[in-house]
């Protein structure tokens, strides 16, 4: 029978390439995602239904690789996500856990708000029963579609900056990671929530991507390639009354 002790042994054993692992889901995420973006880049031009139909019908299987590579890299942030839980417990419990409760509202909405991404293939997919549309009606319906899984978009990165402001705020209290890099976190967290006012952030769009992929970029690095200081996680375990 395993006692409390051997547990905390067994974990702390297997923390240092469990950070690394961490750290490839963490890559796997940006890659999917900036694979997902390159896919569908070009494909929507703002304020132009005729053109953003024409293109979506003459790259479907591009727009598609674009709704499927986005899902997998929603799948592989959720697991990110409960990899930090289970990292920043020693933390603080509680916040971790409101942390992970953030990520994953945010993941619902992207999620969901990919059929929003899926409706402009069957608007446009000439089936019988929208013949009763024109066909400006049913590029105008793609376009809308398209715009909803913006705005589905921006409500979930509010989510994501509560999420980034915690995950700071746990790392700059850790013992086992660089306090620079909770930092960055918390300030991108910041720039995300400015997505509650759409003009605010759209002004500072430039500098909040720039920050927000600075210090996710810094963070899954490091995880990579140093992993954690096992000792000081180990002893932050014992202030917390054991790893459960």
């Amino acid at each position: 029978m395993n006692t409390p002790v051997t547990m905390e042994r067994i974990a702390e054993a297997s923390l240092r390439p469990r950070a690394r692992i961490t750290g490839v889901v963490y890559l796997l995420y940006f890659l999917t995602a900036i694979l997902g973006e390159f896919f569908l880049r070009g494909l929507v031009v703002d304020g132009d239904a005729a053109a953003t139909a024409t293109n979506i019908l003459a790259h479907e299987s591009l727009f598609r690789m674009g709704l499927a590579t986005g899902l997998i890299a929603t799948a592989f942030y959720i697991a990110v996500t409960a990899r930090f839980y289970d990292l920043f417990k020693p933390v603080n419990r509680s916040l971790s856990l409101l942390a992970a409760f953030f990520s994953l509202v945010g993941c619902a909405i992207l999620a969901f708000s990919s059929l929003f991404q899926l409706a402009p293939l069957v608007v446009l997919g000439g089936s019988q029963y929208l013949s009763v549309f024109r066909v400006e009606q049913l590029r105008a319906l793609a376009l809308m579609f398209l715009e909803l899984n913006t705005q589905a978009g921006n409500i979930c990165v509010v989510f994501f900056g509560v999420y980034c402001l915690l995950i700071g705020y746990l790392i700059f209290r850790s013992a086992f990671l660089p306090r620079i890099l909770g930092v960055l976190m918390a300030l991108a967290g910041l720039g995300w929530l400015t997505f509650l006012s759409p003009p605010l952030a759209n002004y500072l769009s430039p500098y909040i991507l720039i920050l927000g992929f600075l210090a996710e970029l810094s963070l899954m690095l490091w995880l990579l390639v140093m992993g954690v200081n096992v000792q000081q996680w180990k002893e932050q375990v014992s202030e917390a009354g054991g790893y459960q």
